[in-house]
């Protein structure tokens, strides 16, 4: 799945992203467009506007600085009618702010999976 770049200098997605992201799809069909308009809106108004939404985390106590890790637990999808951003999906994802990268790790259904799997993100990241 190609995710746009702007308004990132670039926007990638490890393969187990790709294969929570494929599972989630067939659940979910408006996922593909929901995580496009949560990059450039969400994501660019909170690291690039500096503008604070409640509903991006940083991910604390991962014994590592950089890059800084954050959870997002606001998440638009219009597959779950009604539910506006409390729709229960979560994105787990790294910035680099020296690259300006964004690398999404994790997305899963909140009724699935409590937390974000922290064995997964050192792994990713090679930790």
């Amino acid at each position: 799945m190609e995710t746009p770049k702007a308004p990132f200098s670039e926007i990638s997605e490890c393969p187990e992203f790709q294969k929570d992201f494929k599972k989630l799809l067939k659940k979910f069909h408006s996922l593909k467009d929901d995580l496009e308009t949560f990059t450039s809106t969400a994501l660019k108004a909170f690291h690039k506007l500096g503008q604070e939404n409640l509903g991006i985390f940083q991910i604390p106590n991962l014994g590592f600085e950089t890059p800084t890790l954050y959870k997002a637990t606001k998440f638009a999808c219009k597959s779950l009618k009604g539910r506006g951003a409390a729709s229960g999906l979560r994105i787990v994802y790294a910035y680099y702010t020296d690259t300006d990268k964004i690398l999404f790790i994790e997305i899963y259904f909140k009724a699935d999976q409590e937390n974000e799997d922290r064995e997964r993100i050192k792994r990713v990241l090679n930790i």
